[in-house]
């Protein structure tokens, strides 16, 4: 090394195996994959058809084995017990808020209404006629049957991640009997008394309002609701009830039964569960409510 020129540090050269030439080492990059093509708007429309279809024939297939099972012994008193206790009595609560509340809404939103035409003693009629005949019905399913349904769903849903309903099976039982059954029999039987139960609470509250509020005595009140309200109207809303409180426990245990992926599974079965029953009540109402003025002809 010469002391005026600079050194040049070059890579020490391996050479290959056998003294070759220096062997050289490639870095192979994953290649990006270009992202798949979007489906049409025909196609995701048709895809989503599909499954609402797949989804009633399942849902069919498992109300035909739940009747199958209605006939056969032993009879699940004891869990049906259970489930209306755990159905009926729990949601007690969340039925006197909400029908009391939307008594009073009620009232002070038709008395605002009525009061441009001098027509507040109309007041009672309304009331007690929207409650009979929609609000204490309709409004109690979708309130109670959002809780009954998901609850259902959570419970059955995860059961069947924790393979439990794999161990039902391998001991010979029926699933639809021992976890469907009681509780669409305990829905179907709950619903017309927390409808009853919500009617009378509505009326309470709206009874509330028109004393304190527009100096109607509850004596006219009962009298003038009495005069318009028959039992055909108390009966056309009492009716629906068993048919929303089947709704409501077929739906929750058939996504229930869904259920996979462990608890993202569960949770997302609830959040569907809760969305379907709302949206098939409504449904189911307006076919009810066609078929019972043609019936009663009111």
């Amino acid at each position: 090394m010469s002391g005026g020129s600079g050194t040049e540090l070059s890579p020490p050269s391996q050479s290959g195996p056998g003294g070759g030439p220096p062997s050289t080492s490639r870095v192979s990059l994953p290649s990006i994959a270009p992202p798949p093509p979007q489906p049409s708007f025909f196609a995701h429309h048709q895809e989503r058809v599909l499954h609402l279809i797949e989804h009633l024939g399942e849902v069919s297939l498992l109300i035909v084995r739940m009747f199958r099972a209605l006939l056969r012994r032993p009879l699940e008193w004891k869990a049906t017990l259970h489930q209306m206790e755990s159905l009926g009595v729990r949601s007690m609560g969340i039925v006197t808020v909400t029908s009391i509340f939307i008594g009073m809404v009620m009232t002070i939103q038709f008395a605002f209404g009525l009061r441009r035409f001098g027509g507040l003693e109309y007041i009672p009629r309304v009331i007690v006629l929207s409650f009979a005949r929609e609000l204490a019905p309709t409004l109690t399913a979708v309130i109670v049957g959002g809780r009954i349904g998901s609850g259902m769903a959570a419970e059955v849903g995860a059961m069947n991640v924790t393979e439990q309903v794999d161990a039902i099976r391998a001991l010979g039982a029926d699933p639809a009997k021992k976890l469907v059954l009681p509780r669409t029999v305990a829905a179907v039987i709950v619903m017309p008394l927390l409808s009853i139960f919500a009617f009378s609470l509505g009326t309470l509250g709206a009874i509330l309002i028109c004393y304190s509020q527009f100096d109607i005595s509850p004596s006219f009140f009962m009298q003038s609701s009495l005069e318009s309200v028959q039992m055909g109207d108390f009966l056309s809303g009492l009716f629906k009830t068993p048919i929303f409180g089947f709704i409501i426990a077929i739906v929750g245990c058939h996504f229930g039964l869904r259920t996979r992926g462990g608890t993202e599974g569960v949770g997302l079965s609830t959040t569907r569960t809760v969305v379907v029953v709302s949206i098939s009540i409504l449904i189911a109402d307006f076919f009810l409510t066609k078929i019972f003025i043609g019936i009663m002809g009111s």
